[in-house]
């Protein structure tokens, strides 16, 4: 009995537990969802107040967005151009340059070979004009070459503005800690952080000089060139004449001869080694074969001996002796 009771208080005590939980639950979500309701009503009441200070904002006059950074590019170009006057040209590239507004910067002329002249000029012109000035350029003659470029520098030129600005400030508050220093050991180091702060600062400020000069100006190199003139052999047309045939052939003759001049010349030597071995061989060597060939003279006090056409003694038959 005692065990049924336990159990069924201990089920009684575990069912309310149970209960109590689902309630707490409940009112939890309930709670939540009340929290979400009030914040979802809430929004649109802070959109509406927003765009009324939106409008509100505009009423006024204030600008929405930001307005876009301003674009820095520096332009550069090269044209190589051909005319029939480069003197004439060159003239009309100032001019050209000079009503846009612009400037010449650099200018190189000299005369090839004697026959033509070639020009070279650098030009300065604002970027507004850039575009017109180079093709009023371009078809001054016959356009050889052409070479443009553009490079945006505006993070340079931003960077250059940022660190100016932190300069003039740096260099303002040493001027401030200078006019309430006392001791002259202070004043004498901030004099010397005041002049390198202001060194670096009017590098920066000649570097800020550059930068807009390049970005404002375009550069444009022109080369101007005259057309060559043909050589002589080049105008001449046809056949060779008799003139033309007999300067070929005396010029044929001219190079024989010289050629053989030279094969001589390389065989001189051979040929005087040769002339003294035939001297010796015609005074020394030739009379001492000669000797050596030569037959023996006659025995003194004998009738000569008769000769047959070669040479040889002739032998007289012997007599024969009368029978007795």
């Amino acid at each position: 009995m005692r065990a049924a009771r336990t159990r069924t208080a201990a089920a009684v005590l575990l069912t309310a537990s149970l209960v109590l939980t689902g309630c707490g639950a409940g009112a939890t979500e309930s709670a939540s969802d009340g929290k979400a309701d009030g914040m979802a009503a809430a929004k649109p009441a802070d959109g509406a107040a927003g765009g009324a200070a939106d409008s509100a904002s505009g009423a006024a006059g204030k600008p929405a967005a930001k307005a876009p950074a301003q674009q820095h590019v520096i332009r550069t170009a090269e044209l190589s151009v051909e005319v029939k006057d480069a003197a004439k040209a060159l003239v009309t590239a100032r001019r050209v340059a000079t009503d846009a507004g612009g400037h010449v910067e650099n200018e190189t002329t000299e005369r090839v070979d004697g026959t033509h002249l070639t020009s070279q000029i650098v030009l300065r012109v604002p970027q507004e004009r850039y575009d017109s000035v180079l093709t009023e350029l371009a078809g001054a003659g016959k356009l050889l070459d052409r070479r443009a470029s553009a490079k945006d520098v505006t993070d340079q030129v931003v960077d250059v503005e940022s660190r100016i600005a932190t300069q003039r400030a740096s260099v303002a508050r040493v001027r401030a800690l200078m006019d309430r220093a006392e001791k002259l050991s202070d004043v004498v180091t901030l004099e010397g952080e005041l002049s390198r702060r202001q060194a670096d600062l009017e590098a920066l400020l000649a570097q800020q000089a550059s930068l807009k000069d390049r970005t404002t100006m375009a550069t444009i190199t022109l080369r101007l060139s005259e057309p060559e003139e043909p050589s002589a052999e080049e105008r001449e047309e046809g056949r060779p004449g008799f003139g033309d045939a007999l300067g070929g052939g005396w010029n044929a003759l001219v190079g024989a001869a010289a050629w053989v001049g030279v094969v001589l010349t390389a065989l001189a030597p051979w040929l005087a080694v040769a002339l003294i071995l035939f001297v010796l061989w015609r005074r020394l060597v030739r009379p001492r074969l000669a000797a050596r060939t030569r037959p023996a003279d006659a025995v003194p006090g004998l009738p000569d001996t008769p000769r047959n056409a070669a040479g040889a003694p002739v032998v007289p038959a012997p007599q024969e002796s009368p029978e007795k």
